[in-house]
Order: structure tokens, then sequence, then C-alpha cells
């Protein structure tokens, strides 16, 4: 069986479903294929929004917990881990058959099933029980994704290994748990099995959690998980991993000794991988990086020209949102407009408790490029309202060129980090000063407003922090 269509889009996540309504919002012809019943990706099914329901019932766990300290005491919480995991699939039910919706509205063509390119211009659809049907096209966009990234150490066949997956499945809540990398993805489902009452351990090969970011916005993050986790092991790495049907035991060298650990579920979460094999790319003229990351240019088209690669296949960084801005990209070049992929701040947000954000130009990136910039910092225990909260541990900083008082970056680590960066991402990208941001009236009292004394800081005028500015 053989088809035709203006625009194909192989796969149906963050960025593939937004490409597929933005084309068809624009009148061309839109074909969208994905294994899945609806259209969500990993973000949907098994990453972005999952676990934000399991975070937020840890959350709601910690500060049950922490209402004690205001006087307010609750029983100990019972958990029904069955009912836990209906409601997470129900959100996922929801969010995922809304977009069913839309893709019926729109009038879009989905197929399901796995696409393989047999050529520039032409895409071979598989579903289960059928011969496959081939499908000719103008323009594609390839939208896969990512997987996560495996370690041969891990491979040993055993149930009790988990990656980002699997643990999101929730089947149990494992009396302990070795979580294999102190990155966003182990830290946030670290946290939420230890609310639930797992003893959680992470082990880093680096010496500092979340490498990225600045190290004043994880030491906030860092006291707290040291008193929720069971151990925080740095510049540590895992040798071997034997299967003792019980448990795992886990061989580890430390920078001084080999011990080994013993554990009931190990979460091997070490980042994750382009989706690029297996998918027929090697029939097109598309190009590979050493990482197997598609090459793309500025409109984010690929060697073959009538083919493009938006979100995580696309390189770093894999974010659901940069793969949303890449896709409005892609699709406006299909169809003539002048336009480039070139953001100045893709914020990064890890939700843990404290969350920490960040976006532009880091602390950390200035020095290593041995930029001059001026960091202001505004420390929450000033913030009225993260008094009331009992936040006061966080803390909002700008980066700021000291010539042109331009905002260059903006880091914070607080109650609600991931809604405040969007001020910074806007201040970045419009180019603003810090005085602009100074003469902004923000709402008191909010933790908003730590952005603006912030600014206030960097001109030694904050009216709740004796900074004054140094001559």
């Amino acid at each position: 069986m053989s088809l035709e269509t203006q625009l194909v889009v192989v796969g149906a996540g963050p960025g593939g479903y937004v490409a597929a309504f933005k084309a068809a919002d624009l009148g061309m012809r839109v074909t969208l294929v994905d294994a899945a019943v609806n259209p969500g990706g990993v973000c949907l099914y098994r990453g972005c929004i999952p676990s934000k329901a399991l975070l937020h019932v840890a959350k709601v766990l910690n500060e049950s917990k922490a209402a004690a300290n205001w006087g307010i005491s609750f029983s100990a919480p019972t958990i029904d881990i069955d009912k836990l995991r209906s409601w997470k699939d129900e959100v996922i039910g929801k969010m995922t058959g809304g977009l069913g919706q839309l893709v019926k509205t729109r009038k879009i063509d989905y197929i399901q099933g796995h696409g393989t390119f047999l050529g520039n211009n032409e895409l071979r659809i598989k579903s289960d029980g059928d011969g496959g049907k081939d499908l000719r096209f103008e323009h594609a966009i390839l939208a896969t994704g990512s997987v996560p990234a495996t370690i041969p150490t891990f491979d040993i066949g055993s149930d009790r290994i988990l990656d980002s997956t699997s643990a999101l499945e929730l089947s149990e809540v494992p009396e302990t748990m070795l979580v294999v990398g102190g990155g966003y993805i182990g830290l946030e489902l670290g946290s939420a099995y230890a609310a639930l009452g797992t003893r959680v351990s992470v082990v880093e090969m680096t010496d500092g959690l979340i490498p990225p970011a600045d190290r004043d916005l994880i030491k906030p993050l860092a006291r707290r998980l040291d008193r929720e986790f069971e151990q925080i092991m740095l510049k540590t790495k895992v040798l071997a991993v034997r299967d003792k049907h019980n448990f795992l035991q886990v061989e580890l060298q430390g920078a001084d000794s080999t011990f080994n650990g013993d554990y009931h579920k190990v979460l091997v979460a070490v980042g994750r991988q382009p989706n690029s094999a297996r998918i027929g790319l090697d029939q097109t003229s598309v190009q590979l990086d050493q990482k197997g990351f598609v090459q793309v240019d500025a409109q984010r088209r690929t060697a073959a020209p009538s083919i493009f690669a938006i979100g995580d296949i696309a390189g770093e960084p894999m974010l659901a949102h940069k793969a949303f801005y890449e896709a409005s990209v892609a699709v406006e070049a299909i169809a003539g407009h002048d336009v480039a992929y070139e953001p100045n701040a893709i914020p990064a947000v890890v939700f843990t408790d404290p969350e920490i954000a960040w976006c532009g130009l880091t602390e950390k990136e200035a020095a290593e490029q041995q930029r001059d910039v001026e960091v202001a910092r505004f420390p929450w225990a000033a913030s009225g309202r993260a008094t009331t909260l009992g936040s006061n541990d966080g803390l909002t900083k700008l980066v700021v060129d000291p010539k042109t008082e331009r905002v260059l970056g903006m880091g914070i680590v607080g109650s609600g980090a991931g809604e405040l960066i969007a001020e910074g991402v806007l201040a970045v990208e419009m180019a603003a000063l810090a005085s602009d941001v100074k003469l902004s009236i923000h709402p008191h009292p909010t933790l908003a407003e730590t952005v603006m004394e912030a600014a206030e800081v960097f001109f030694g005028e904050s009216a709740h922090l004796y900074a004054p500015k140094r001559k």
C-alpha cells in the first residue's frame, strides 16, 4: 500500500506533535507517525508528566511533616500504592487522550506504527500484524526522541535494576534503593521514592550533584537531601553488580577504598541517548555525530534537504521545551519563512524540593569562558513570602555584564523556582538591563519579588538586604 503526504512527522512526542499541529494550522497536509495509541512520547507517557505527578505526592508528604514546625501535626500517612499508580496513569490518560482529540480536530492523518526511512523522500510504516505501507513525502520532521542510556555493568538480566521508565511504573516501594547518577533524573526520582518511604542512597562519579548547575544553587538542595537520603556518595563509581536473589550487591569504588552495598533496587539514571538507530537513516543523506545525534543547521534541516530533525535526537539540551521551540522553527522553515534556531536562554529546571532553575549564562560558564560578570544575589532569608512558606534557604541571583548592565543569566533555588525562571528567560532574550528589572514593580509579598530585589542588590539599593555597592 502506497500513500503520499506533504509533511510526515516521525515521532509524536513534545516536538513531534507540536510540529504536526503547527503545520496543520498553516494549512499543510500532515501525517503523524508513532507507535503509541495517542501522541505524547516519552514526556507524557514515561517522563515529564508521570514524574511530576509523583513529585507532587512527595511534596505533599514532605509538607505534612514540615507542618509540625508550625503547630499542625498529622498522623503517619497510609500509602495505597495501587491507587497512587492508578492516579498517575489517569493523569497520563487525560493528557494523551486530549492530544488524540486535537489530532482529529486538526484533521491530521495519525498512523500508529514504526517508521523506517527508505530514502530521502520515502518512509515505510509497519504496525503490528500488517505488512506495512510506504509513504512518499515532500518533507519529513524526525522527532524520535531518546532512550535511557545503558551501561554494560548493569546488564545482568535482573528486574531489580530499573531505568527512568521502569521506575515510573511504580510497581512497589522498595525498602532500599541505590540511585546511580546524581543528575536531575536520579535526584527527582530518588526524592519521590524517599518520600514514599524508601531508604535511598545516591552514587555520583563527579564531586557534586547536578554538575551543570552553579554550586551556590546546589547547596540548599544538598543540605535537604543529606537529611532525606540514606547516603550520598560523591567521586564514587560502580564496579560491579551481583544478583543475590533477594537483593543486589553493588561493588563501589570511592576516592580511597572499594566497598560493597546491598540494595533491593538499583535505579540507573546516567542520562539519555538519541533514538537514531534502526530507523533507516543509513538509507538517507542524514548525518550523525559521534554521539548519535542528527546534525542539523540553524533551521533544523539535516544534510538531506527534505528531512528536518528536532528534539532530543537533534542534540543537547534534551528538554521538552527546547523541542517545542525547534518544532516551530522547522515547520516555519518548511513553510518558507525566514527563521532560525537562535535561543539565548533555554531554561533548565530540576523539580526536586527545593527546586533549582537557571537560564542564560551561568556563573560557572562565565568562569570557564573567562568572561567578566557581576553576580547579584538575594537570599530568601530576607524575603517575607519565603519566610511564611518556611523556605528561607532559597536564593535568587542575576548574572550581569558589569559594563552594559545587561542581564546575561539568572539562577534560582527554592520553592517554585521552575515557575520563577520564566522572568529570567524573558529578561535575557529581550536584552533587559538590571535597571529594567529593578524598575519593574513586582507584587508584594511574593517569591517573584526576589528577582527585583536581586536587581536592586546589583545597584546596592536593596531595602531588605544591606549590600551597598562597592566603589
